[in-house]
């Protein structure tokens, strides 16, 4: 195996793209990654792209011809993937695969979703229905926002098996929130959320299924949004000028993929996230226990509890309580989605997992905000998800050497 460096990493604010058509989306998520460390683009080999809902909200296909329209990137090696909400980090697997076959040397993973619309509002009914076709078709029926609703499912499930609380699940939001008021990318910096509100059924915050217990602050937000990584073997960051032993490597990674359909599998322990995990901690050659930051993918708290126990932080039914405890805070055991996560950072589907790699990178490189810089980062774990837990895209990323 070539090691792998991230050499650059470029996003947008996460919230509204306003009229920006997706060509200029694309074109400054890859110009704006070029520019964090000075290069033209033609200095990339390959490329990967991904987006969710290109085609049912933007109309929009080949988003790898819109790529390589950046100068400099034509005729490159380039695809685009789709992985559900695990579409960005299969972005960065898909050119990590590129460079270890020796296409090249340097690769760009963008990942984008324009969600809204020119004034910045949404179709609130149209985004649940193309959302709702990364479900299995015999899980939609009766379901107005399908995942939201299949989510509010799992909640009541972990509730019930581990004896958690809706206030346990609240204290995730209401740690991202606090941190994402630090964070200049974040979509919710202005909001001050406390337990009492996040748990209060009043205002915006309702009961998204009736009879379920997930609430309006459990779920992530609808959000446009793009972000860019330029990633390089060791021959390819020599060509750019850098230096290893500045960079942060992606020294673990894996893929895994549960069937589709949530019902008949246990979703309070996904196996393919489970495995894809534990494989890159394997290839890192790390145990849990020295991972001291990570993002996971929270797009409804009940999934900041599962990843935590995916990451290997808590035994299945703990994650909710690690939480409580502040050890995911950022003085905490291990600092978890420091960046404010999807639910309060955002959620631009395609550039989600690239969002939650860079970020990560950043941690360990000592650039997040000094509000959020965990004081002494040793490696950094991601964990992506797709569907109902249904693609899993995981990485384990070490600190410049």
């Amino acid at each position: 195996m070539k090691p792998i460096y991230i050499a650059a990493y470029h996003q947008s604010a996460f919230g509204k793209l306003f009229d920006a058509s997706v060509p200029v989306i694309v074109e400054r998520a890859a110009s704006g990654a070029c520019r964090e460390i000075a290069i033209d683009a033609s200095a990339i080999d390959v490329g990967s792209i991904a987006a969710a809902c290109n085609f049912t909200l933007n109309e929009q296909g080949l988003l790898a011809g819109l790529l390589a329209s950046v100068p400099g990137l034509e005729s490159k090696p380039i695809e685009a993937v789709e992985n559900a909400c695990a579409s960005g980090g299969q972005a960065v697997l898909s050119v990590i695969h590129k460079l270890q076959l020796g296409l090249g040397d340097v690769g760009i993973a963008v990942g984008y979703e324009k969600m809204r619309d020119a004034a910045g509002k949404m179709d609130g009914k149209l985004v649940g229905k193309v959302l709702g076709y990364f479900s299995h078709p015999d899980e939609r029926e009766g379901k107005v926002f399908v995942f939201p609703h299949l989510f509010a499912e799992v909640m009541a499930s972990y509730l019930a098996a581990y004896g958690a609380t809706p206030r346990d699940l609240a204290a995730i939001a209401v740690t991202e929130y606090q941190n994402a008021r630090f964070n200049p990318f974040a979509q919710m910096r202005d909001v001050a959320l406390t337990l009492d509100i996040a748990e209060t059924l009043e205002g915006i915050n309702r009961c998204i299924v009736d009879g379920l217990p997930l609430k309006t602050y459990d779920c992530s937000q609808i959000t446009d949004g793009y972000a860019s990584m330029i990633l390089a073997t060791a021959d390819g960051l020599a060509r750019l000028g850098l230096r290893p032993s500045a960079c942060v490597r992606v020294a673990g990674w894996a893929q895994a993929t549960d069937p589709l359909k949530k019902f008949g599998r246990d979703v309070l322990r996904p196996a393919g996230a489970y495995r894809a995990m534990r494989c890159a901690y394997d290839m890192a050659g790390i145990a849990p226990a020295e991972v001291n930051v990570a993002e996971l993918h929270d797009c409804f708290t009940v999934m900041g509890a599962i990843g935590t126990e995916v990451i290997g932080k808590a035994n299945p039914g703990g994650g909710a309580q690690y939480w409580v405890d502040g050890r995911a805070d950022v003085t905490g055991e291990c600092a978890i989605n420091t960046s404010g996560g999807l639910i309060a950072k955002g959620h631009p589907i395609g550039a989600t997992g690239i969002a939650m790699i860079g970020w990560a990178s950043w941690q360990l490189l000592g650039k997040a905000p000094k509000e959020l810089q965990v004081a002494k980062p040793r490696h950094a774990a991601t964990f992506n998800i797709g569907g109902p837990i249904c693609a899993s895209v995981c990485t384990v990323l070490a600190p410049p050497a």
